[in-house]
């Protein structure tokens, strides 16, 4: 699974499920899809956007972006040094996409393909971090 972004709020209340999707809505485009759990303010959120009919909700469906979040969870307790919710969305929205570089998943790959990937990785992670 591949973390598109992770967004940190106080309160998980409609104002923030809105703040959330019109970030994702503006780098990402309209989503075709939005699968979320049955909390009511994310609902409440894609009514005021005008996107109801694309929502879709259940038990399972979106057990790829919960389970996705799991290494976030693991280093939540580390994180607690960050003071401020902005400094810790910025560490975030960085590490998402260097998790994203690196995580091949070695579990579901051939030990010689996972190589070739991370070899490939940190090559072209060198050529971005020269330039």
């Amino acid at each position: 699974g591949e973390v598109l972004e992770a967004y940190v709020s106080k309160r998980r209340d409609r104002k923030a499920a809105l703040v959330c999707l019109k970030k994702l809505m503006k780098r990402y485009g309209k989503a075709q899809e939005i699968l979320t759990d049955r909390l009511r303010s994310y609902h409440a959120a894609v009514k005021v956007i005008g996107n109801e009919t694309s929502q879709e909700t259940g038990r399972w469906l979106n057990n790829r972006c919960e389970n996705s979040h799991l290494p976030f969870r693991r280093r939540e307790f580390a994180m607690l040094k960050f003071r401020r919710l902005r400094s810790l969305q910025k560490f975030l929205s960085v590490h998402a996409s260097v998790h994203n570089h690196f995580n091949h998943e070695r579990h579901l790959t051939k030990r010689k393909i996972f190589k070739l990937q991370r070899n490939a990785a940190l090559i072209e992670w060198q050529q971005l971090s020269m330039a």
